[in-house]
């Protein structure tokens, strides 16, 4: 932070962030919107964007690219201010990155205030992006509602704002809940019980992958969600707070714990933390 204003700076990968072959506009709108809900987990207003563009290859991709940046900045309130450009040999793989600037309306939260008995809430859906990619990975021309959501996630910037004031520890969950759990667990000093029954799922991901246990473990792994993850005091109900009929999904996904200890479970019992926790940043 700056005063009163919140800095972040996210950048997407040809080849780890986004596939080869994705429409460039999407890839345009997906850049503004990771880095808007960065802003969107300290529940703060959009002020500006400073964009970082590598042209590479054919003069169209970058138009197009930029024909969804500015469609998801206008879409969010964000002006784009400046930036830079630079040339890279034929067939590089394209880095792109934005810097967004927003403006605190509320306490910040940060993801190191969880506390013991606090109730971890999220909002947003699970897993519908990496079941998209899984799609395109097997057919190149998949289209639907989780291949749309892996391609323009929807940043969750008035659920932010509103959770804000409320919340002990808010983040997004970018690389996996599990993951981005331990990381607010181990920021806080403390430990989490996650009740897997308890993800929420889209019915675009129930009709694709179902609600085994499994199917539950790769939604929770998974990554590329942009939801919010907050740690709520026991007494407090958000669903008060965001209860128009446009508001995301919202589910109380278990407690914090004093220690470290780190333990998920479902109808069925104990489940065994899985090792891989969340997305790591390799290669497709």
């Amino acid at each position: 932070m700056l005063g009163d204003l919140v800095l972040t700076h996210d950048s997407i990968a040809e080849g780890v962030h986004f596939l080869p072959d994705d429409p460039p506009a999407s890839v345009g709108w997906k850049l503004v919107a990771v880095n808007l809900s960065d802003l969107a987990a300290k529940g703060a207003e959009p002020v500006a964007a400073l964009l970082a563009l590598t042209m590479t290859g054919a003069d169209d991709w970058e138009e197009s690219f930029l024909t969804g940046v500015a469609a998801a900045c206008e879409s969010y309130g964000l002006p784009l201010v400046g930036g830079d450009t630079i040339s890279l040999p034929p067939a590089t793989p394209r880095v792109l990155g934005l810097t967004a600037i927003g403006r605190a309306v509320a306490p910040v939260p940060s993801r190191a205030g969880a506390r013991a008995g606090d109730r971890l809430w999220l909002v947003g859906t699970l897993g519908d992006s990496a079941a998209g990619l899984a799609l395109l990975q097997m057919d190149a021309a998949a289209v639907g509602a989780l291949v749309d959501v892996y391609r323009r996630p929807v940043p969750l910037l008035a659920a932010g704002r509103a959770l804000a004031p409320l919340a002990n520890a808010m983040m997004d969950v970018s690389d996996g809940l599990l993951l981005d759990v331990s990381r607010m667990c181990r920021a806080s000093g403390c430990g989490a019980e996650i009740d897997l029954h308890a993800l929420p799922l889209s019915r675009a991901f129930i009709a694709e992958r179902g609600q085994t246990r499994s199917a539950r473990l790769f939604a929770a792994t998974a990554g590329d969600d942009y939801a919010l993850l907050a740690a709520l005091p026991a007494g407090v109900d958000p669903t008060a707070t965001l209860s128009s009929p446009k508001a995301p999904t919202m589910a109380c996904i278990g407690t914090v714990t004093a220690g470290a200890r780190l333990a998920l479970a479902d109808a069925d019992g104990a489940v065994p933390w899985p090792e891989r926790a969340g997305y790591e940043h390799r290669s497709f």
